[in-house]
């Protein structure tokens, strides 16, 4: 900070410093920064858009009725290039590498990292075939199983209690008359 500055008939005394002067060079100096700031970020989505550039024979040979895939670059805080709904790649610390990153339940996975864009064209490629397989797979319609053989008619549980009731009955009616007969 600089020294308070003194009016010119006191010379003893500092001038007060004025708040509009105080936020008119906080406003400049935020300007400054701020410019730096976009400055990086257009380089960001500049990078980006070149990797996008290089993705389009990769997504032209992507069938038309294969809708996983929703590519675009997305402005922000942080821009990113979307592959899909769970992978997007975002620039490095040091604004030159490449990032490419999905999303899972157990949190962010980088799949791959490079400055070179063949590298990340790779990746993503190899990505695109994966979840294309996965789709396949998740559209496959399972075999029906195989009719069982016919199961044997249930029987009645009625019958068995039936004559177990009778059968019991009739053997405690002999005990009785057994006992009976012994008695007289």
């Amino acid at each position: 900070m600089s020294e308070p500055e003194t009016s010119g008939t006191h010379p003893g005394q500092p001038r007060p410093v004025r708040l509009r002067d105080a936020l008119l060079r906080a406003r400049i100096e935020a300007a400054d920064r701020t410019g730096v700031v976009v400055d990086l970020r257009d380089a960001e989505v500049a990078r980006l858009e070149i990797l996008n550039d290089a993705l389009d024979p990769l997504f032209a040979q992507v069938p038309d009725q294969i809708d996983l895939f929703d590519r675009g670059i997305s402005q922000g805080d942080t821009p990113r290039l979307w592959i899909d709904v769970v992978a997007h790649i975002v620039m490095g610390r040091d604004k030159r590498m490449y990032r490419f990153v999905q999303d899972t339940r157990f949190g962010r996975i980088v799949l791959a990292e490079s400055h070179d864009t063949a590298v990340i064209v790779e990746a993503v490629t190899d990505y695109v075939a994966r979840r294309m397989i996965e789709r396949e797979r998740a559209m496959v319609i399972a075999p029906e199983p195989q009719a069982r053989a016919a199961a044997p008619p249930r029987r009645s549980r009625l019958w068995p209690f039936v004559f177990g009731f009778v059968l019991g009955a009739a053997a405690l009616f002999g005990v009785a008359v057994i006992a009976v007969l012994r008695n007289w």
